[in-house]
């Protein structure tokens, strides 16, 4: 497996707790990266010779953000492309926001600023804005991700994807189709996935919930040359027929109907945690914190 971008969730941590979060961002989460293994994954990332860009997520990665800055800097100096995704909540001013900004000015080539009703009131919206235009006032790639909600057909939006704490918020109200119909992942190439997630305890997300290993146990390089997608006890159904695939190979009997491909397959592998516990982890991306 070859992979050209790593994206660092710095933190699992986040101001808000929005219905639509994947990895169920909340002021309640645990698990932040420290300097040293922010170094750490950025060596093993030069390492395979194909990584060109390093992104930093959350949760909120301006919570922490000293070692963000010193995170953004360190990357780009290594030379890879390096963006920052955030819900801009520190733009609480315009000269605020380009405070915030411009010590990251010359590492950052890109700011995407999350922003859609999901997020909250007029004035997280305004912050999003003065984040964004902070961004282009200092040279630094501004993007915009918003989220439809349901039965939305702006086909600028990005879609919602029905896993994580949107299972739990969302997911009762929305239309439904039987288990049978979802035979393929449609939003990731997952035998060959081009990107992954590295959270803050190390483990490496082929998709958000489903670890390929541990780089703070196994070298980077070492698990991407050695994946197989047909041996992988979740991925190698999902490849073969997808979510539907998933639950008939291990025996999960769906109940009811689903909003979408994710959903089924959320729910199925949340079922088999107990049998594949380093496969599907952490925790706390299946909403088990602050209990």
């Amino acid at each position: 497996m070859i992979i050209s971008a790593i994206h660092l969730l710095l933190t699992y941590q986040c101001t808000y707790e929005c219905d639509h979060c994947f990895v169920w961002g909340s002021p309640r989460q645990t698990g932040v990266m420290t300097l040293s293994e922010i170094r750490r994954i950025l060596r093993q990332a030069e390492t395979t010779e194909a990584v060109k860009g390093i992104f930093f997520e959350g949760g909120e990665p301006f919570l922490y953000y000293p070692i963000l800055l010193h995170g953004v800097r360190d990357a780009a100096q290594r030379g890879f492309q390096v963006g920052v995704v955030t819900n801009g909540y520190w733009a609480t001013g315009e000269e605020d926001a380009c405070a915030w900004l411009e010590p990251l000015a010359g590492s950052l080539h890109s700011l995407s600023v999350s922003c859609d009703p999901y997020h909250g009131d007029e004035e997280l919206a305004e912050q999003a804005c003065r984040a964004a235009a902070a961004a282009e006032q200092l040279g630094i790639g501004v993007g915009t991700i918003s989220v439809a909600q349901p039965g939305d057909d702006d086909t600028s939006l990005s879609l919602l994807m029905f896993r994580g704490r949107v299972v739990e918020k969302l997911a009762p109200g929305a239309p439904s189709r039987p288990a049978g119909v979802f035979t393929e992942c449609p939003y990731e190439d997952l035998s060959d996935p081009g990107r992954v997630h590295v959270d803050p305890f190390g483990h490496i997300h082929l998709c958000q919930g489903i670890s390929l290993g541990n780089l703070f146990r196994t070298p980077l390089s070492e698990l991407c040359a050695g994946f197989d997608p047909g041996a992988h006890p979740v991925i190698g159904p999902l490849v073969a027929g997808g979510p539907a695939e998933l639950a008939r190979q291990h025996a999960v009997e769906p109940e009811g109907g689903y909003a979408d491909a994710c959903h089924l397959c959320y729910e199925v592998r949340r079922a088999l945690r107990p049998r594949f516990p380093p496969t599907l982890t952490p925790d706390s991306m299946y909403g088990m914190f602050g209990e």
